[in-house]
């Protein structure tokens, strides 16, 4: 396999050629039969998962998956049906099958503590992965990084980021939050409501220097959203602060963006869709926020649709 290039943020970096097979494995044991219970639920109920892919995640056996399936009374009919004036589902990804369909050297071992799955209001079975935040760059170098591809200032000093995993809180909404070694924290708030997935970054810098070029890339995987998943451009519209793909029918769209924009744009091999923010500068002791959106829209005029949702007053930078 020949290496790779690909640009993030804005700059020409170099993958490592590594096997397929490997990049999506990153095996998370079950602390408890609740928490295996929950992680089953996610993966046979919603994920649809096979049973040997449940496993991997896992490092259970098939039949140790199959027994526990049995135990907690989970297939495919007993999964609960939602409720008409539900907020959109959305669910910790479980990781293990990879969120890409290409550029696989370009994400090495995802860590699923920054994705969620967002599943569509008209396909149950489909889903995109967003993956908030993918990256953080600020001026002491690549500040984070949600899988393994090139070095960040942590993989330079030869510092592991502890593993850790999405809060669901009383409101439905996921919360997230790293502290990172030199008193960096940043947090992501995912929060579902019937027309759209609202979505917060926060940033509070606790080192001693100011921080800038706070560049966030945050990254809507469409490998799992039926129609959308054509390894090519020619279905996105960038308008940006909004980023959108069009279903092969041109029936549906799928909508993102972010404010503070600084970037929009669209990998063709994942595939995916990008609406890259800037945090402001900031001081010591202070905390930056930022305001993000995902929708999805059935209709062909997709820039009525945009100026709708611009009225809505999900920016917070205006």
């Amino acid at each position: 396999m020949k290496s790779l290039t690909c640009t993030l943020l804005g700059f020409v970096l170099l993958a490592t050629p590594v096997r397929a097979d490997e990049q999506a494995k990153e095996v998370r044991p079950a602390r408890s039969d609740a928490e295996l219970r929950a992680w089953l639920e996610n993966m046979i109920w919603y994920h649809h998962f096979t049973v040997s892919e449940a496993g991997s995640v896992l490092g259970l056996k098939e039949e140790e998956v199959q027994a526990a399936l049995k135990k907690f009374q989970i297939s495919a009919a007993t999964r609960p049906k939602r409720p008409m004036d539900a907020p959109l589902l959305v669910l910790p990804y479980p990781g293990g099958r990879h969120p890409r369909i290409g550029f696989l050297d370009g994400a090495i071992r995802p860590q699923r503590e920054t994705k969620v799955s967002v599943f569509t209001p008209w396909d149950e079975a489909s889903y995109v992965v967003v993956d908030v935040p993918e990256a953080i760059w600020s001026n002491l170098g690549l500040t984070y990084l949600a899988h393994t591809h090139v070095p960040t200032i942590w993989t330079k000093q030869k510092i592991d980021l502890p593993r850790q995993e999405w809060v669901k809180r009383g409101d439905g909404s996921l919360v997230s939050e790293r502290r990172l070694p030199n008193g960096i924290v940043f947090g992501a708030r995912v929060i579902p409501t019937r027309e759209a997935v609202r979505m917060e970054l926060w940033l509070t810098n606790g080192t001693r220097e100011k921080l800038s070029d706070l560049r966030v890339q945050n990254c809507v995987m469409l490998k799992g959203a039926a129609g959308f998943e054509q390894q090519n451009n020619d279905n996105k519209v960038m308008h940006s602060p909004y980023a959108t793909c069009r279903s092969r029918d041109g029936k549906r769209w799928i909508i993102t963006a972010w404010d503070h924009p600084h970037r929009t744009w669209a990998n063709e091999q994942c595939p995916c869709l990008h609406s890259d923010p800037k945090f402001p500068d900031c001081a010591p002791g202070e905390t930056k926020q930022l305001h993000g959106w995902l929708s999805f829209y059935e209709g062909k005029d997709i820039e009525a649709e945009l100026k709708r949702i611009g009225k809505l007053g999900w920016r917070k930078d205006r």
